[in-house]
């Protein structure tokens, strides 16, 4: 049984359909948004979805030697202490202005509608509609100063998920490619692999791909030069959905998880009458990889997990029942049941996700800020009341923010030279702003913050040694961390 590898088969928009400069969703493009799986068997394990490595980190004869794995920097009291990682990446980009950083003693053309609040920690104010999340700022530590200079969503994707520049930086033309730097999580999966049915790395609900940019799908998504055995298990489909279920663990018409062992059985049977099997050899890999396919299709522990009908009506509702609230909600289920890295990227919502080139104000306040509020402070409040926060590092960011000058369409355009996020968990300091921005959220005033640093803050955070280094197939050494830890962040 073999594998048909069907990654690099990236879909992108039809070759009449050019890059406009606002970034809108077009008819032309609506059909190219279902993505192909990562690697489908040949022999139909599953009727159609996903079975990669699944984020599970299988040995792949890399020689991937890892450098002082597990040890953070000298003197940084309080990180190292995050278990698992939720990162809410915000694609389009969110506007900081309207969100994390408001304005309001800028002139109208800047401040816009919405007015500010003040939050439960004196002299922290966010966006009027933030209201769930400005009772849990103590939990928060409110970046105001982020900043890089590359105006694309693809390329700025790919930086913002990985900590690296991509192979072709500022631009929305380059596709994923096996040069593409790991994700964090990918990264993670191979430092703290898996070691029962569930995989280590899930993504959901998509894999961030824009379809007015020639590239399509954002790199930096999948495991890169580290591998396509460290690519994330996708979660795709709404899980809000009545009756939805993860249909890469759909087997096929008439099978059962007891005829599927069976075969299985009967299938091992004969190789080993044909073969003895090297678990060195990338045959022996691939029959692991085979083996931990079977256990996440047949396993109960792994239905349940991903169950979301166990939880009650009232525990739904809080989370929004909406595919963003509910995708968090599953994020929490998967960290109970031991998965230590869940990126949810914002879902492909028809209307060109938070990239707000025109009706900026109703998008946010009708469509984007309350799933995106009502999710965080959800989770916020359940992992600080179970205890669990200070173990699990959350991440609410987007590629880039917008431009403070609202335009004619009553819209903001790409700014990637001043935007907001947000940091909780994980030994993070809540309650407190890290830098600042000038009257107009234009540039930083104070303390800029990269890309490159954020992530290397988040694996800080996860206790990966600024020293560590990963080797490719071609035994070359990467150096995972490219900026420095924001030192002030951790208790």
């Amino acid at each position: 049984m073999t594998f048909v590898d069907a990654i690099g088969k990236n879909q992108h928009c039809p070759p009449n359909v050019t890059h406009p400069p606002r970034c809108c969703m077009t008819p032309a493009c609506s059909s190219n948004l279902a993505l192909p799986p990562l690697l489908v068997p040949r022999r139909t394990l599953l009727q159609a979805g996903v079975l990669g490595s699944m984020g599970w980190g299988l040995g792949s004869g890399l020689q991937a030697a890892e450098t002082k794995t597990g040890l953070v920097g000298p003197g940084i009291r309080g990180a190292g202490r995050a278990k698992r990682c939720l990162l809410l990446f915000m694609w389009g980009g969110p506007s900081q202005i309207d969100t994390f950083d408001p304005k309001p003693l800028a002139p109208d053309t800047i401040r816009g509608p919405f007015k500010s609040i003040a939050t439960n920690v004196p002299g922290i104010d966010f966006s009027e509609n933030f209201q769930r999340l400005a009772q849990h700022a103590d939990k928060l530590a409110v970046l105001r100063s982020l900043r890089h200079d590359d105006p694309a969503h693809l390329s700025s994707g790919h930086t913002i998920l990985t900590g690296h520049l991509p192979p072709t930086n500022k631009s929305d033309a380059a596709p994923p490619s096996d040069r593409d730097t790991p994700h964090i999580g990918c990264v993670m999966s191979k430092l703290r692999p898996s070691h029962g049915a569930l995989p280590s790395f899930v993504t959901m609900p998509w894999l961030a791909y824009h379809p007015a940019a020639p590239g399509g799908q954002a790199p930096g998504q999948h495991g890169g030069w580290l591998g396509h055995q460290y690519d994330p298990f996708l979660v795709s489909g709404d899980p809000n959905a009545p009756g939805w279920k993860v249909p890469s663990l759909a087997l096929i018409d008439g099978q059962s998880p007891d005829r599927l062992m069976r075969r299985h059985h009967l299938l091992a049977s004969i190789d080993a009458q044909r073969r003895m099997i090297d678990d060195a050899s990338p045959t022996g890999r691939l029959n692991t990889q085979q083996q931990q396919a079977l256990g996440l299709l047949t396993s109960a522990e792994v239905r349940q997990a991903f169950d979301l009908d166990q939880e009650s009506a009232e525990t739904r509702e809080r989370y929004g029942r909406n595919i963003h609230g509910q995708c968090v909600l599953l994020a929490k289920r998967l960290f109970d049941q031991g998965v230590s890295f869940v990126s949810v990227n914002w879902h492909n919502d028809g209307q060109n996700f938070w990239d707000t080139h025109g009706n900026n104000f109703n998008r946010l306040k009708n469509d984007l800020i309350p799933p995106a509020d009502r999710a965080l402070s959800a989770i916020l409040e359940d992992l600080a009341q179970a205890g669990q926060l200070d173990e699990t590092l959350i991440v609410w960011v987007g590629e880039f923010g917008r431009g403070p000058v609202i335009n004619a369409s009553a819209g903001r355009e790409h700014h990637p030279y001043c935007y907001s996020g947000l940091m909780a968990g994980g030994g993070i300091t809540g309650g407190r702003v890290y830098g600042a921005s000038d009257k107009h959220a234009a540039y930083p005033s104070e303390n800029p913050i990269s890309p490159h640093d954020l992530v290397a803050t988040m694996y800080q955070a996860l206790g990966v040694s600024p020293e560590m280094v990963l080797h490719d197939s071609q035994n070359r050494p990467h150096q995972i961390l490219a900026g420095q830890p924001i030192r002030e962040l951790f208790a």
